[in-house]
């Protein structure tokens, strides 16, 4: 089974993408509680600003800090990527391949020839499930497509070969 993923069509890069290192990406989402909890969109500017007061404010209190060093250095929940189902945000992947100005919506093709067409606002909120219970989607991945709302989760749509922009 392939599992890497073009991105073509009114893209400005055309770019292939590989769920097998999701894995160990910081936008993955844990997609157990993902549709159970609310989440929060907070914008940009205001997380960078509250992010910069509290820098400069350790700053003024503490004084610089050096580096991490591997004792600081963040772990990864190795148990939890053993056993968790994640997916990713498609937005991320839209954005890297930059679509062209006249582009009007994202196609998903799948592996039986089937086409699923979206708005390119309805594609920048889908999510790509890459991992069911620690394990990757072999018997009909690479992914899987699941809406923002999770009303596919027991019926995704299965089988992704190619990313269409047009």
């Amino acid at each position: 089974m392939e599992t890497i993923i073009p991105i073509t069509g009114a893209v400005t890069y055309k770019i292939t993408i590989d769920p097998t290192v999701w894995i160990f990406d910081d936008r993955r989402l844990d997609l157990k509680t993902y549709f159970n909890e609310k989440v929060e969109e907070e914008s940009v500017e205001l997380k960078y600003l509250d992010a910069m007061g509290k820098h400069w404010s350790r700053e003024i209190m503490e004084g610089a800090t050096f580096p991490p060093t591997l004792k600081t250095e963040r772990k990864f929940d190795r148990q939890g990527m053993k056993t968790g189902t994640f997916g990713m945000e498609i937005k991320h992947f839209l954005k890297n391949a930059e679509i062209q100005e006249g582009a009007s919506s994202v196609v998903f093709l799948c592996e039986d020839g089937e086409e699923h067409a979206f708005s390119i606002e309805e594609a920048n909120t889908l999510i790509f499930k890459f991992s069911q219970d620690g394990k990757p989607l072999l018997e009909d991945g690479p992914v899987h497509l699941l809406f923002a709302d999770g009303s596919n989760v027991e019926n995704p749509i299965k089988n992704i070969r190619a990313i269409r922009v047009q």
